[in-house]
Formats: structure tokens, sequence, C-alpha cells
């Protein structure tokens, strides 16, 4: 009897696994990893660098857009409060986002008040128009 996967994943497993991702690309990088206990703070990770200073880290899971150009991710969540959806957005709370992209395998880390309040993106390419501002490379912000 071999062993299956379940196959698809909901936003939880998603979640866990880029998070398992990123927590792995820190350790490999010689960081210091701590999880705060319970789930009532806004970041899901700290870590200490070799000054001994501590960041607080908001994991996220980020998706590549249709034409494959942009990586995207969430930098607010939604709170809910009966039919009201309300974004809460990550700033003052945390030090850094810690994105994992499983399409590609890695793992990048931008700060918090560098991305818009409720959604940002990092360019895989340069845009067409040759625009040299404005824009964030991704491969600038790889772990």
């Amino acid at each position: 009897m071999g062993l299956i996967g379940k196959g698809r994943h909901d936003s939880n497993e998603k979640g866990q696994i880029s998070e398992s991702a990123i927590i792995t690309r820190f350790l490999q990088h010689g960081y210091v990893v701590l999880m705060p206990y319970g789930s009532s703070q806004r970041y899901d990770l700290v870590i200490e660098d070799a000054d001994g200073q501590f960041w607080r880290i908001q994991c996220k899971s980020a998706w590549i857009d249709e034409d494959g150009t942009v990586l995207k991710f969430d930098t607010a969540n939604h709170n809910v409060t009966g039919k009201k959806r309300d974004w809460r957005h990550y700033r003052g709370q945390c030090d850094y986002f810690a994105l994992y992209s499983a399409e590609l395998n890695k793992v990048y880390l931008i700060p918090v008040d560098e991305v818009g309040a409720t959604r940002a993106h990092l360019r895989l390419i340069p845009p067409k128009n040759k625009n040299q501002y404005g824009y964030r490379m991704a491969s600038n912000y790889e772990l």
C-alpha cells in the first residue's frame, strides 16, 4: 500500500505549506525562528538576525498572474463581522511579509511599509514599456 495525498489543498493547507517553506528558508539562511504561542498575533513568526535584532514576519502565499509577469499577494486580511468584510492591514503590526510562491518554489522578504495596504505585486520580468520607476522586481527581494 502506497501513500497517496489528497491532491487539492484548501486555503488553510496552502497557508501551512507556505509557512513551512518560509521557516525552512529562514533556517537555511541561519536565522533563529520563533513562533508565538496561540493565534492572536498579527504576525506568524519572529526571526532573530545576526545582530540579535528581532523582526515580526507575516507569512503570505503568493500567486502568479494570468500573463506570468507578476507575483501577487494580499497585504491585508478580511475581518468578517456578519455581512461586513473589512480589510485589516498589517502596518505597525509586523515588519516584513515573507512570501512563498509554490509555482516558483521561492521565498521573498519585503518590508511591510514598501507595499500597499491591501494587495501588492512583484514583477517577475520588467514592464514592456521600459518604465524604470514605480515597480519592484521580485529578484531584489528573494531570500
